[in-house]
C-alpha cells in the first residue's frame, strides 16, 4: 500500500495566527519559511483574513461560560462575521485530493487518540492477509483490566476474524480489537510492532502505539498524522465498507437472538436520512483523549478528511462536523468559482477570509 506525503503543515499556518499564547514571533517566522512554493497565493484575497477567537475549554481547568452556538449548535456560520468555529481542541480539515489545509488547530500537538487506534489495527490485520473466515475466540487476555470497560462478548465467545473486524470498527468493541492482536502471528507484541512500523511507513512521525484498542493513553498521535492514517485506511475497500455500516448483528454462542451492534458515529447511523456522503468513519473516547472523530466525507463536491480530537461533551464532535459541512457548502463553491481562470491554486490559506487558523 503506497503512502502519501502531505503538504507541510506550515503552509497554512504562519500568516493567520495571532495568538501570542500559542505561537511566539520567532516560531511564526519559522512556519512562514516553510510555506511551500508550489502554491500561488493572491495577496488581495488573503490580506483581509482574521483569526477567529475561540473559547478556551481545557478539560481540567475551570471553564469559562461558552456560547451555546459554538458547542451545541450545528450552524455552519457563527455570529463572528461568518467565521468557521471549531470547538475540538485539535482539528484538521483537508482536501483529500489536493491536500489543501482548509482548517487546522493545534495540528502537530501529540494527544491520546483512543479508539481511532482501531483504524491502524484493521490495516495491520488486512496487510497480513490473514484468513478472515478463520474462527477465533475471545480470551482472558482480551478483557479490559485497564479501564474496566464492559463487553457483550464473554470470554470463550468464538467468531470469525471478519466478525472481529466488523465489531471493532462499527461498534468500537474493545475485546474484538484486542482479539485481533491476540490471534496475530507472533501475538500481541508482534502486532504492536507492526502497528508502529506501519505508522512510520506512512510518515506518522509523531505517532506511537502500545495496544490495538486505544484504551491506553500511551497511544498518541497528532491531527496531521491521523489525516495520513485516514487517507491510508481509505485505500482499503473493506475498511470503507465496514466503517460506514450503520448496524451489525452477531449470533453469539447458543443465543437464539443475535446481539445488535450499532455504529458509534451518529452521522453514519443517520446517513440514510441526511445529505451526508461519508466514505470512512471512526470515533474514539477515553477520558485522557476526550471525544474524537475522524472521517472521510464528500462535501460540496470535494473529498475531505476531517480530524476532530479532544472534544468536550458528547455532542461537540458531531456539532463540529456539521459546522464544517455547512460552512463548506456555503463558502467553497463561490470561492472556487471566483478563482476560475485566474491561474491561482487555492490553498487552505487563500480559501477564504472567514478561515480560522490556530497554529501550535
Amino acid at each position: 500500500m503506497c503512502s502519501i506525503a502531505f503538504a507541510p503543515a506550515g503552509q497554512a499556518i504562519a500568516k493567520s495566527s495571532s495568538k501570542k499564547q500559542t505561537v511566539s514571533a520567532s516560531k511564526s517566522k519559522k512556519y512562514s519559511a516553510r510555506v511551500s512554493s508550489q502554491y500561488s497565493v493572491n495577496p488581495e484575497k488573503t490580506k483581509g483574513m482574521r483569526p477567529v477567537k475561540l473559547h478556551s475549554h481545557a478539560r481540567k481547568a475551570a471553564r469559562p461560560t461558552v456560547d451555546a452556538e459554538m458547542f451545541d449548535s450545528f450552524q455552519g456560520k457563527s455570529l463572528n462575521n461568518g467565521n468557521l468555529s471549531i470547538a475540538s481542541t485539535k482539528a484538521l480539515v483537508m482536501n483529500q485530493n489536493t491536500h489543501e489545509i482548509i482548517y487546522s488547530k493545534n495540528l502537530d500537538t501529540p494527544t491520546p487518540i483512543a479508539s481511532v487506534t482501531k483504524l491502524m489495527t484493521a490495516m495491520v490485520v488486512l496487510d497480513a492477509k490473514l484468513n478472515l473466515n478463520e474462527e477465533v475466540s475471545i480470551t482472558e487476555m482480551d478483557v479490559d483490566y485497564l479501564k474496566g470497560t464492559s463487553s457483550r462478548l464473554p470470554v470463550g465467545t468464538t467468531m470469525t476474524r471478519a466478525d472481529l473486524l466488523n465489531l471493532a470498527l462499527i461498534a468500537s468493541e474493545n475485546r474484538a480489537a484486542s482479539a485481533l492482536a491476540t490471534h496475530y502471528p507472533g501475538g500481541k507484541a508482534r502486532f504492536i510492532q507492526e502497528m508502529n512500523a506501519k505508522a512510520a511507513s506512512l510518515g506518522m512521525m509523531n505517532t506511537h502505539f502500545e495496544d490495538s484498542t486505544g484504551l491506553t493513553s500511551n497511544n498518541v498521535s497528532t491531527a496531521m498524522d491521523l489525516a495520513k492514517m485516514v487517507h491510508a485506511a481509505y485505500q482499503y475497500p473493506l475498511i470503507r465498507q465496514i466503517t460506514t455500516t450503520s448496524d451489525y448483528d452477531l449470533y453469539v454462542n447458543s443465543r437464539r437472538q443475535p446481539i445488535h451492534f450499532h455504529n458509534t458515529n451518529a452521522l453514519v447511523r443517520d446517513s440514510s436520512n441526511s445529505s451526508w456522503e461519508i466514505g470512512l468513519s471512526k470515533t474514539g473516547y477515553i477520558s485522557e483523549a476526550g471525544r474524537c472523530l475522524v472521517m472521510q466525507a464528500t462535501i460540496a463536491g470535494e473529498p475531505l478528511i476531517m480530524v476532530l480530537l479532544d472534544s468536550v461533551g458528547k455532542l461537540t464532535r458531531i456539532g463540529d462536523a456539521k459546522r464544517i459541512k455547512k460552512w463548506m457548502e456555503h463558502n467553497y463553491s463561490t470561492l472556487t468559482s471566483q478563482s476560475a481562470g485566474s491561474g491561482i491554486v487555492l490553498t487552505g490559506l487563500s480559501m477564504s477570509k472567514s478561515l480560522n487558523e490556530e497554529a501550535n
